[in-house]
């Protein structure tokens, strides 16, 4: 077998409400190994929720072949979990509802089985004493661990993060940074994580790839050599942060007109 996760030569061109072809990604060649955490950071539309949406079997490539585990993605799978940007709870149900929402979407029901599995993911992620509460009556960043906790449910291969953290004030973020990190190391997963945070993709990535402005091309794989376990020590480490400027003067040397907000530190 070979790699988790492949896009090769990867082309999508989506049509402008005007009719004009905008092409959001440019032979893209990307593979992922099993249990491999990556993080993909680029300044805005250079299509890195594009990548997901085309693993996650959503979009189909305009050019090009996405692969996982050697067979080309046509649909949605059941070995992927997805974390969005925002939690998008049901606001009329439960946490604990909210977790098995899946199972009772695809198969009518949820059973014994995936019941206890979500009262062992509440207790994974800090949610137990939630577990009857409404999504409104959580933090934003109680929300999202919810999310992530349904995420996990089926218990994927595979997880897609689509900047799942940033709307969260930078407190909360690096709290889920680490709960992300626990949760990898206790139940490892090939992780795809979307962000345009230099300070985060270091924390938790084993690479981490640059794309170039739109199109979106693949510009650079970074290795972060930064040992195992990480923890609130790492973030203050002379290594980690000789590699956040090393990365920050790669970006900008390459793109020049980018902004601040493009590649947040």
């Amino acid at each position: 077998m070979g790699h988790v996760i492949e896009l090769s030569d990867v082309t999508q061109t989506f049509v402008s409400s005007d009719g004009s072809p905008v092409t959001a990604l440019d032979k893209v060649n990307l593979a992922l190994n099993k249990h491999e955490f990556v993080s993909v950071i680029g300044p805005s539309g250079c299509g890195k929720s594009t990548i997901l949406r085309l693993v996650a079997g959503l979009i189909r490539p305009s050019a090009g072949t996405v692969s996982i585990y050697d067979l080309p993605v046509t649909e949605p799978r059941d070995e992927i979990g997805v974390v969005f940007q925002k939690p998008t709870l049901l606001p009329w149900l439960s946490v604990l509802d909210n977790i098995t929402f899946p199972m009772r979407h695809k198969y009518g029901r949820v059973d014994d089985k995936d019941r206890a599995r979500a009262v062992e993911l509440l207790a994974m992620t800090g949610l137990t004493d939630f577990a009857h509460k409404r999504p409104n009556e959580l933090s934003g960043g109680m929300q999202q661990r919810v999310a992530i906790a349904r995420s996990l449910l089926h218990d994927p291969d595979i997880l897609l993060m689509d900047e799942p953290f940033s709307a969260l004030d930078a407190l909360t973020r690096d709290e889920l940074s680490f709960e992300l990190l626990r949760i990898w190391t206790e139940r490892p997963k090939t992780v795809v994580f979307v962000t345009h945070s230099i300070q985060e993709a270091l924390l938790l990535s084993d690479r981490i790839v640059v794309m170039s402005a739109r199109p979106g091309r693949v510009a650079e794989i970074i290795d972060v050599p930064l040992p195992r376990p990480r923890s609130l020590d790492t973030l203050a480490e002379p290594e980690f942060n000789r590699l956040a400027r090393d990365i920050r003067l790669k970006v900008f040397s390459r793109k020049p007109e980018a902004n601040a907000e493009g590649f947040a530190a």
